[in-house]
């Protein structure tokens, strides 16, 4: 055995028993792999970075943009909340939802884009279903590969034997060939999956310590601003339009205040804006010039604002009425994307203390209102303007997130509660849920028609995704991308160069295959097996494919049976590698947002593997003879 293979496969045991010791970062113990191949000598610069600039990782990146795109738009809570209805509160139901829906969409989709469009999809369905998201992210990562099973583009394994049999002169598989492969693969899946899957939920959660953070839903509901928020609507007869909020004097003759004015985008549009003031912000101004068929939220008490309605001829948008106080109800949830909401609270020393509300310059300086005041238990909000201000109470204010950001970074009297950068991430785009709707099912059958590479198909959709707002900056798209996969997956590629140029990977299979011709057909595709679902837990499954599949031809062939099971082994291995987090794409998509560890994956997964091994050996045999 030469040096170059000892090497190699030194460095690879050691980065599998630091893998399964599970103590240092698993992409820092595959960066100090790669650079050991390199200070080797095993590999060329240019080839152990190669993994960096591959598609599949590239693609990978992508596939995150578009998946924080869904959960920021809050587009997979809507279909979380679809989905949910034909689970019910049943724990199997949902589980066997997930497991089936991913199943059929990795049957025509790759496994990589189906996990990344599911995974946010998925993790809300978990929250509003209150199960553990971890005991559901597993089992889909391994079902997208159980769907790639099921037709001939499920998977670059399938169609790379196929390419294999038709280069050796046999005819082309059909479209659904392995069709009943992938039926058995997945009905062991699902019954082996279930029960077991229960151990991924015994790992204890780290606590959250959100301290008194609220969130806005929270807030709103304290404060009662649903309960004193109304939306009117500026009729063509009103003798409010084209004036301004200024000559109206709103504030002092109702003790009401106008948060947003929402317009018509285009004059014949169906879709609503925000007015944006002369300080380019969202919040309404004194110049704010009111046009017909304006959309007013206004926040005060309901005999106020009713007052104001009939004093100008305008109506209320919200037509359902309260039996019992005859009142319209804000029958929609407040977008707090527009009304951007935080508590603060007032310092003791605070120069603010026995002052106004009207005259803490919070709307000059910092463009942000004050709806409301806690002091002890007791809640203010109706004409606020006029209160004094005390220490240590409670402000509700209102404006847009970057400007309560701005209040907490420069106003040393007062602190607000929690960090408004934060909660704004987490505060839907609702507003930009269809358009990420067009641009995923735009990707998803781009990818189906092939009409451009699928990593081109993702990298459009994902700037797609930046450039018409699902997310409020390109920060916050970068933000959702995890770069722990992304540099795992893209460090362990080259171990598949070094394994093949060193001739490993040769010896490897070489000697399993040779060492097992004299036991039969069903010995030498098991070793087969064996041997490719072996490497696949440490180079990818597109790797191991292409280097067995001309191994398990010519085995066939010397021995004079049919390829087709022996190639069919190759790609079942090389598919249903489940112990390794880098194995396949969608193994390492899931590995960061379940907050798996290596070991995770060898515990659900390599007694998983072992199963369909010993079914699999004497399976395909009767699907497809020696």
């Amino acid at each position: 055995m030469s040096s170059p293979i000892v090497l190699t496969l030194a460095i690879l045991f050691v980065t599998a028993v630091f893998f399964v010791w599970g103590k240092i970062r698993s992409d820092i113990v595959a960066l100090c792999s790669l650079l050991s191949l390199v200070l080797l000598g095993i590999l060329k610069p240019g080839e152990a970075l190669a993994g960096f600039s591959n598609s599949v990782v590239i693609m990978m990146v992508g596939l995150f943009i578009v998946g924080g795109a869904i959960f920021q738009t809050g587009l997979a809570k809507s279909i979380s909340l679809r989905l949910l209805k034909f689970a019910g509160k049943s724990e199997i139901k949902l589980f066997l939802l997930v497991v089936l829906v991913t199943v059929f969409f990795g049957s025509f989709v790759s496994n990589t884009g189906t996990v990344a469009l599911l995974l946010p999809i998925v993790v809300s369905m978990a929250t509003e279903a209150g199960t553990n998201s971890r005991r559901l992210l597993m089992p889909m990562a391994y079902a997208s590969s159980m769907g790639g099973m099921m037709t001939l583009i499920g998977t670059p394994p399938n169609m790379i034997i196929n390419d294999t049999l038709i280069k050796a002169g046999y005819g082309s598989l059909s479209f659904f060939s392995f069709l009943p492969v992938g039926l058995m693969i997945t009905a062991i899946g699902i019954v082996y999956l279930f029960p077991v899957s229960k151990i991924l939920t015994r790992k204890k959660e780290k606590s959250s310590k959100t301290g008194s953070v609220k969130t806005p839903d929270q807030l709103s509901k304290e404060y009662q601003l649903a309960d004193n928020l109304f939306r009117i609507e500026v009729s063509k007869n009103s003798d409010v339009i084209n004036k301004k909020l200024s000559e109206l004097n709103i504030t002092e003759n109702y003790h009401i205040s106008i948060l947003v004015v929402r317009r018509k985008d285009t004059q014949d549009g169906k879709f609503f804006k925000p007015v944006i003031n002369q300080r380019n912000s969202r919040l309404v101004s004194a110049d704010t010039t009111l046009l017909p068929d304006d959309l007013l939220y206004v926040f005060g008490n309901f005999e106020e604002v009713k007052k104001f309605v009939t004093d100008h001829k305008l109506s209320f948008l919200d037509k359902s009425v309260s039996e019992t106080s005859r009142r319209p109800d804000f029958s929609r949830d407040i977008k707090f994307d527009e009304i951007g909401i935080a508590e603060v609270v007032v310092m003791s020393n605070s120069k603010l203390v026995n002052k106004m509300v009207k005259e803490s310059g919070f709307r000059t300086n910092y463009n942000v209102n004050i709806l409301g005041i806690k002091r002890s238990r007791e809640y203010l909000i109706y004409n606020v303007k006029d209160e004094k201000i005390h220490s240590g109470d409670a402000l509700l204010v209102q404006g847009t997130w970057q400007d309560i950001e701005r209040l907490n970074n420069n106003e040393p009297d007062v602190v607000v509660v929690g960090q408004p950068s934060i909660e704004a991430s987490k505060v839907p785009l609702t507003s930009r849920a269809p358009i990420a709707a067009i641009i995923m099912i735009a990707m998803v059958v781009a990818m189906v028609i092939n009409i451009v590479p699928p990593v081109i198909a993702v990298m459009l959709a994902a700037l797609a995704m930046i450039l018409t707002g699902c997310f409020r900056n390109v920060e916050a798209a970068y933000k959702t991308i995890n770069w722990e996969s992304i540099v795992l997956f893209a460090a362990m590629i080259p171990m598949a160069t070094a394994m093949e140029k060193t001739g490993a990977s040769q010896m490897i299979s070489g000697s399993i295959v040779g060492g097992l011709d004299s036991y039969g057909p069903y010995a030498v595709m098991a070793g087969i097996y064996l041997a490719t679902s072996f490497l696949t837990m440490f180079i990818s499954n597109t790797a191991t494919a292409v280097l067995f599949a001309p191994i398990a031809l010519q085995s066939a062939l010397s021995m004079g049976v049919s390829p087709y099971p022996f190639l069919f082994a190759v790609t079942v291995a090389a598919s249903m590698c489940f112990a390794s987090p880098f194995s396949t794409p969608p193994n390492a998509l899931v590995m960061s947002a379940g907050r798996y560890t290596f070991m995770d994956y060898v515990k659900m997964g390599l007694p998983l593997q072992i199963i369909y091994m010993i079914v699999m050996v004497f399976f395909i045999p009767l699907i497809f003879p020696f």
